[in-house]
C-alpha cells in the first residue's frame, strides 16, 4: 500500500505545493508542517523530499523564492507563487478535476455493479 501512496504523492505534490503558495507564501518547514497537518501520513514528507520540488518549480519559473530579513532570529527563504504559477495551478486543477471525473465514474459504475 506504501508504494501506491508514493505514486499518488509523487503524481500530485506539484498541485498541492502550487496550491498551498496560492494560499499564501511559505517557508520549508512551514510547507512541511502544512502538509502534513492537512494530509495526515499521505503527505508527510521530509524536507530533503520537498526541495528538488521546489528547486524544479523555481527553476520552470512557477515559483520564486526571496529571503527574510527580521530583526531577530534566523532568515527564512520563503517561497510565493508567479503569474505562471497562477496558470499553471490553473491547468492541473482543471485536469485534476477532469481526471477524478473519470475515476469516479469507473468507482461509481464498479458500486452499481455490486448492489
Amino acid at each position: 500500500m506504501e508504494s501506491v501512496r508514493r505514486e499518488l504523492k509523487r503524481g500530485t505534490i506539484e498541485l498541492v505545493l502550487l496550491t498551498l503558495l496560492r494560499q499564501e507564501e511559505r517557508y520549508g518547514y512551514d510547507i512541511v508542517s502544512t502538509l502534513e497537518e492537512q494530509g495526515g501520513e499521505f503527505f508527510r514528507i521530509k524536507e530533503g523530499t520537498l526541495y528538488p520540488v521546489l528547486y524544479r518549480l523555481e527553476d520552470d519559473g512557477y515559483i520564486e523564492s526571496y529571503r527574510s530579513n527580521p530583526k531577530r532570529g534566523v532568515p527564512r527563504k520563503y517561497y510565493r507563487l508567479t503569474s505562471a504559477g497562477q496558470s499553471r495551478h490553473s491547468e492541473l486543477v482543471s485536469e485534476w478535476n477532469a481526471f477524478r471525473k473519470v475515476v469516479d465514474g469507473f468507482l461509481n459504475s464498479r458500486e452499481d455493479e455490486d448492489e
